[in-house]
Order: C-alpha cells, then sequence, then structure tokens
C-alpha cells in the first residue's frame, strides 16, 4: 500500500471504474437537488400517531439517521424497519414510510404489501421498479428519485424527503435550516476532501492511509448512532472490508471488555472515534477513558471531528467524509469501490425461492 496510490488522479481513475469518488466530490449537488425535489411534495395525511420507516440497506440507513436527528424533538415512536412484515402494531394511524431507491427491494415490497393491507397511512420513495408501479394502482403517495446510482450514493435522495416530509407534516421544526448550513459545510468538505487535495493536506486521504490493511471499527453516540453504522456499511461494500460500528454508553458495558487481552489481534483492528466538540460533559469522559484503556491495550485510535453548529450538519457532514475515507480505503487496496458482487449474487439466487413473485402476485390482486 503506498502513498502516492492515493495522489495519482489517472491511476484512480483505473481503480474506481466506475466513479464512486465523483459521488462523494459531489455530494452537495445531490444534496441540493434532493432538497428541490421534496419542496414540490404534498403532504395529505393527518399528524400520525407511529412513524414506521422500511427499508434495507442504502435505503434504510436514511431512516436511522432521521431516526437519530428527530430524537430530541419527535413527540411520536419511529422505528427504522428491515423486515418482511411490520411491527403488529402498525395500524390506520400509522405513517410508513417505504423508501426503496431501486423499488424492487423483495423485503420494502412486502412491507408495503403489509402496510397496504393493514390500512396505514404511506408515502413511497423510489427512483421507480415495481413499488412505484404498485403505488400508482393503489393511488398511494409518492416522490421520484433520480436513477441509475449505486443505492448507497443515492442517500441525499433517500434521507433529504424524508426530513422534508416531518416538518411538512408539523411533526418537526429546523430542516431547512438545517440542510441551509449543511450545504455550505459540505461545499467545503468536498473541496478539502476531493481526489486533487494531496494527502499530505486530505483528512479523508490520511485516515484511509492510516487505517491501512486493519479493520476500521467506528465508535459514535447519541445522533452519531447512525452516523457509525453508515461509516460500517460504507466499509463493507465500498472498501470491501469487515468493519463494525458501536454506540457510547452501551460500549462502556460489554465492548471494552473485549479489547482487555493484548496480543495479536488487536493489531488488526482501529478505533475510530466520531467526536463533537460539544459533547456532553459524561460522553467526553467516556470517549476519553475508553481511548486510554484501548490505546493501552494496543489498538490504533484516530478521531473524526464533526463540523457544524446543528445537528443535521454536524451528521450529514460526518457521514460525507465517512464516504470519503471508505473509497480511498478502497483504492489503496486496489479494489473498485463500486460492485457489490456478494450482493448481486445472493439476489440472483434467491430469486429461486418465489417470495419476490409472491408478493407481486398479492400486489396484484388487492
Amino acid at each position: 500500500m503506498t502513498k502516492t496510490l492515493i495522489d495519482d488522479i489517472k491511476r484512480i481513475e483505473t481503480i474506481d471504474k466506475s466513479g464512486m469518488l465523483t459521488y462523494c466530490v459531489t455530494a452537495p449537488d445531490h444534496y441540493r437537488k434532493a432538497l428541490d425535489i421534496a419542496q414540490k411534495m404534498e403532504i395529505n395525511y393527518s399528524k400520525p400517531e407511529k412513524i414506521i420507516i422500511a427499508g434495507m440497506g442504502g435505503s434504510a440507513i436514511g431512516g436511522d439517521l432521521v431516526k437519530d436527528w428527530v430524537r430530541n424533538q419527535l413527540k411520536v415512536p419511529i422505528e427504522v424497519n428491515r423486515e418482511y412484515y411490520l411491527p403488529q402494531y402498525a395500524d390506520q394511524k400509522t405513517l410508513v414510510l417505504i423508501i426503496s431507491y431501486s423499488g424492487d427491494t423483495e423485503e420494502s415490497l412486502s412491507a408495503f404489501l403489509d402496510a397496504l393491507n393493514k390500512k396505514c397511512m404511506i408515502y413511497c420513495i423510489s427512483s421507480g421498479g415495481a413499488l412505484l408501479k404498485y403505488a400508482k394502482k393503489h393511488n398511494v403517495p409518492y416522490s421520484v428519485v433520480p436513477g441509475g446510482m449505486p443505492p448507497r450514493a443515492a442517500l441525499p435522495y433517500l434521507l433529504v424527503p424524508m426530513l422534508v416530509f416531518l416538518e411538512k407534516s408539523g411533526l418537526v421544526l429546523g430542516v431547512k435550516e438545517g440542510l441551509e448550513e449543511t450545504l455550505k459545510i459540505l461545499d467545503k468538505i468536498c473541496k478539502e476532501n476531493g481526489p486533487d487535495n494531496l494527502l499530505c493536506e486530505n483528512f479523508a486521504k490520511n485516515l484511509a492511509h492510516n487505517i491501512g490493511d486493519s479493520t476500521p471499527t467506528v465508535y459514535g453516540f447519541d445522533y452519531f448512532r447512525s452516523v457509525a453504522l453508515r461509516f460500517k456499511q460504507q466499509f463493507n461494500e465500498n472498501s470491501k472490508s469487515p468493519a463494525k460500528s458501536e454506540v457510547f454508553p452501551e460500549i462502556d458495558h460489554n465492548e471494552i471488555v473485549g479489547w482487555e487481552t493484548r496480543g495479536e489481534l488487536t493489531r488488526w483492528f482501529s478505533l475510530i472515534f466520531i467526536r463533537d466538540r460539544n459533547e456532553a460533559n459524561e460522553i467526553r469522559s467516556r470517549i476519553e477513558n475508553t481511548k486510554n484503556i484501548v490505546e493501552q491495550a494496543g489498538l490504533m485510535t484516530f478521531e473524526i471531528e464533526a463540523e457544524g453548529q446543528s445537528r443535521l450538519a454536524k451528521m450529514i457532514s460526518t457521514v460525507v467524509i465517512g464516504d470519503f475515507v471508505s473509497v480511498y480505503l478502497a483504492i489503496l487496496r486496489e479494489v473498485d469501490p463500486t460492485p457489490v458482487r456478494n450482493i448481486d449474487y445472493l439476489k440472483e439466487t434467491l430469486k429461486q425461492n418465489g417470495v419476490k413473485n409472491r408478493i407481486i402476485k398479492e400486489l396484484e390482486g388487492i
């Protein structure tokens, strides 16, 4: 793994054949376009008593970010559903946001069918596929987002409409202001961490280089729980690397014991702490003491400090940093970040079980 590789634009292009890095660089443009799309949404539902966001993978992580962002102001329960079926409590007073970038994810289609049967308030966000086809058939409102991207790169188009939907519904405040600040920060971050900026002055390149061949573990807290999870998923899909994420203060009740034994194992892991200059004293104390313990155990540790004033800006800007790091790590390991061969293989294999065909048949019949 050489330092010069990550600064060689032509070499980067030969590895990143499908241009995943370009999605990182142009993130501000996608968030702006997503906001334009979202502002055209029309909301005709009454205020729900419960909210469920149903999706999988790159389509579901936006739900986790929403859930963490609304935690300090939303007065109704909200849950992210990564299952074929909705919780038993889902009913006519439950808002179900079905998020499927492709529109063809069988778990999301199953959740859509379940929401129809339970007579929930439903809103769909997708680029097309069977989800939009049957949303139209059953007169379910929806938003169409641009297609042709890897789902994980389409996060702006899946996250922003949900945030705007909740604000237009009168359930939360501060989305517009938070996104305005976010866009200004993203312009700066994407310039500083773009491929033209050399390793010596590029935070994301440096972090990727320092992670090296280790297995990254990302520690978040509070509203950075979902950000840490996004990091983990991006390391999985972009870097083709095992990775994990954990959250404070839960870490200090179990995970911390796992690092007690010094030995060969620890050198294969690196820990990334997501920090906030305004983090609560009790969290700051836990992070500092935990960091001290794991460093004594021989683990490499790194920090990412969130930028911005609003919670939304801090979350999204840190997500984008993580996206850059995961792509640069892929490039350093000389693997194309875009293909997800195991996922594609699994989807083809699962077609044989007939589940999706059954779901489509039921959607046709009701």
